[in-house]
């Protein structure tokens, strides 16, 4: 067992301490994961304050991770020491049910185990996560960085990434594709880089046209606000697919209003209240509301190296671990373009 710096939650109220904690022994199949940098994701944040239901404190989040193998399993065979790796969402399943066979881990029958908050089949403890200096995770679940991404900007694209491309892949976004992103936050601006790469025209929603500058340059097409009525009126009908990344309750009866004939809306931002969709808000036009999680690992693979391909790295700001609690606040009032990563040598 190894004792290791993190950041941890020792409540649903209290802000984020300086603590340690203990990985497990390495299994045979486990990879050890020297930590380099953990992104901030605004479900890191849900969860600590309990948000999403209660958790066992205390509790390290970060489910955004990259760094280098440190040491291997007996048994490990898809890594080696000194590998650039990353973990996402999470960090095993069951490996047996219909979807994990299918390569669809994150929706597997019994349940993934998440990256933190969540209970390891391997001992029985509670998962923690990337604010820490170290992990250890089934090599199953660790997913090669290519060479060619800054390391010091790729842990966003473990989970803001991933969230994006999958939808965009399911729904066969392609050249040609009218795709809207609403909201360009983490996920947003994520959304609109990879829909871009894949030939889409790409409309940004946003409440105002004060990131108009950063939506064309990742790409967009052309940005709208929100909050003028008029926007719903000009875009009506205009769209096949809506990706929904805010995770703030909205009037999704005036966004389905966008879609065109066999349109869909795809929510991967997760309010923590529900939201309301009239029936005659789908049926007119055979309109689709849809939810999507992550993806799985071999998809999960192949965003990585979609996005080393097309250069696309997320918008982050670094920062040390003393700075998280004051990131988190950030989070909270929009105030970052467009994702915190955390330098975890500053765990030390």
């Amino acid at each position: 067992m190894r004792t290791v710096n993190a950041y941890a939650a020792p409540s649903a109220t209290e802000p984020l301490v300086k603590t340690t904690i203990t990985r497990r022994d390495l299994g045979p199949n486990d990879v050890e994961i020297d930590i380099a940098y953990a992104g901030i994701c605004h479900s890191d944040i849900h969860t600590v304050r309990g948000e999403w239901g209660p958790i066992e404190y205390p509790q390290v989040v970060g489910h955004e991770i990259v760094g280098h193998v440190s040491a291997v399993g007996s048994a490990v065979t898809k890594h080696q020491v000194g590998d650039r790796v990353g973990v996402g969402c999470m960090v095993n399943s069951c490996g047996e049910c219909e979807q994990c066979v299918a390569g669809q881990e994150q929706y597997c029958l019994k349940g993934n185990i998440q990256t933190y908050a969540g209970v390891d089949p391997a001992d029985g403890s509670i998962t923690q996560g990337g604010y820490s200096e170290a992990v250890v995770v089934n090599e199953d679940f660790v997913l090669r960085v290519p060479e060619s991404l800054d390391i010091e900007k790729v842990a966003p694209l473990l989970c803001a990434g991933i969230t994006t491309y999958s939808p965009l892949h399911h729904w066969k976004v392609g050249p040609g594709s009218k795709v809207a992103v609403v909201g360009m936050g983490g996920l947003g601006h994520m959304a609109v880089k990879i829909a871009v790469a894949l030939g889409a025209e790409v409309t940004v929603l946003s409440q105002t046209t004060s990131k108009q500058e950063d939506s064309l340059r990742c790409g967009a097409k052309a940005h709208f606000a929100t909050k003028d009525p008029a926007t719903f009126e000009e875009l009506a009908q205009s769209f096949e697919l809506i990706i929904n990344t805010v995770s703030a309750k909205l009037d999704m009866k005036a966004y389905l209003g966008l879609l065109e004939v066999d349109g869909t809306l795809v929510n991967v931002g997760a309010p923590s209240e529900p939201l309301e969709v009239p029936a005659f808000a789908l049926i007119p036009r055979r309109l689709s509301w849809a939810g999507s999680a992550i993806g799985g690992i071999a998809e999960t693979q192949e965003m990585l190296d979609f996005c080393a391909e097309h250069g696309i790295l997320p918008e982050t700001e670094l920062i040390s671990a003393d700075q998280i609690n004051e990131a988190y606040e950030r989070v909270l009032s929009s105030d970052v373009r467009y994702r915190f990563v955390i330098d975890a040598a500053t765990l030390a």
